[in-house]
């Protein structure tokens, strides 16, 4: 008899989840799905979403990058300086982009030539950015953004005859490309050969560290184009927006089944890990809950994430070993 886990994959469960709990939401939860609420619960997630895309690409080949969230910061800060010092809006975008891909390079030059583990650069670089944040901006708050740019990244402006925001609908495209990419190309093969055993993909003639410099260059612009996200849509630019949220995308990549040790995963779970959480949140909003319990609520998520698969296999490998012994 063939087990469930033959059936039903981790990331189609997150799925029939994320179902169950907006069919819970809905019946428990007045407002929860009126098109009002909808909509702002999916601006809410528009950063986190936005950066989980190039995450998916590093941990699927195996790597991380923890500094994202101060890359926000820091883009964030960097907006807010130079629209204090009189700059364009349409020039501050392409110098804060610039800023990321310049941190994404830096975070993999420091993976791939110097040969530090990702985690450790990472995690310098966290601290790193987010200092150079306070020393662009310090302790100050900067608003009176753009009144055009700042309706595109708020929940009240939405895509014309739906309840999507802008944000979101350009996150969708570019789901839809990440996807293609990751599941239809040589290029996402790549990933996952680099992913499940790096030395036999270098072997393969896979260019491991040019594949790997180029993900940690995205994932630093992808960071950076959310700061600029996360600014307009709050209003205002900060040196410490953002703290934290590099938690929540390392939680709904996970959740979403993309294995932390690389070589596992699909984008279509990792979106589903993102909706997930942005709706559990939503919901404790709405029901007035903490936003210590909503910390912990995430973080017990991360912890059933990278706990469950691994304890489905184990049941699964001594379940297997026990029928090839059975005469």
């Amino acid at each position: 008899m063939k087990s469930l886990g033959t059936y039903l994959r981790w990331d189609t469960a997150v799925g029939i989840l994320l179902i169950a709990v907006f069919l819970a939401g809905t019946s428990s939860t007045d407002g929860f799905a009126s098109t009002g609420n909808l909509s702002a619960a999916l601006n809410d997630t528009a950063e986190i979403a936005l950066i989980a895309l190039p995450m998916t690409l590093l941990v699927v080949a195996g790597q991380v990058d923890l500094s994202v969230a101060s890359m926000l910061g820091l883009s964030s800060a960097l907006a807010g300086s130079l629209w204090d010092a009189g700059y364009a809006f349409e020039l501050i975008v392409p110098l804060c982009l610039l800023a990321g891909a310049a941190g994404g390079l830096l975070n993999g030059w420091l993976v791939t030539r110097v040969g530090l583990p990702p985690l450790a650069v990472t995690i310098g670089t966290l601290t790193l950015y987010r200092g150079l944040a306070s020393v662009v901006l310090g302790d100050k708050a900067v608003a009176g953004f753009p009144d055009d740019y700042a309706r595109w990244a708020a929940a009240t402006e939405t895509v014309p005859g739906t309840f999507v925001p802008y944000p979101i609908a350009l996150f969708a495209v570019l789901a839809v490309l990440a996807a293609v990419l990751l599941h239809m190309t040589g290029f996402g093969r790549s990933l996952y050969a680099i992913g499940a055993q790096e030395e036999a993909a270098r072997f393969a003639g896979i260019r491991v560290r040019r594949v790997k410099l180029a993900l940690f260059v995205v994932s630093g612009l992808m960071a950076s184009f959310a700061g600029i996200v996360y600014t307009l849509r709050y209003g205002s630019a900060r040196a410490d927006n953002g703290l934290g949220l590099e938690l929540v995308v390392i939680a709904s990549v996970l959740l979403g089944g993309v294995d932390f040790n690389g070589g596992k995963g699909t984008l279509g779970g990792a979106v589903a890990g993102v909706l997930l959480i942005g709706l559990l949140n939503n919901l404790l909003t709405l029901n007035d809950v903490a936003n210590e319990i909503r910390v912990i609520v995430t973080g017990l998520l991360l912890i059933a994430s990278v706990l469950t698969p691994r304890a489905v296999s184990a049941v699964a490998e001594r379940r297997n070993r026990r029928l090839a012994a059975t005469p």
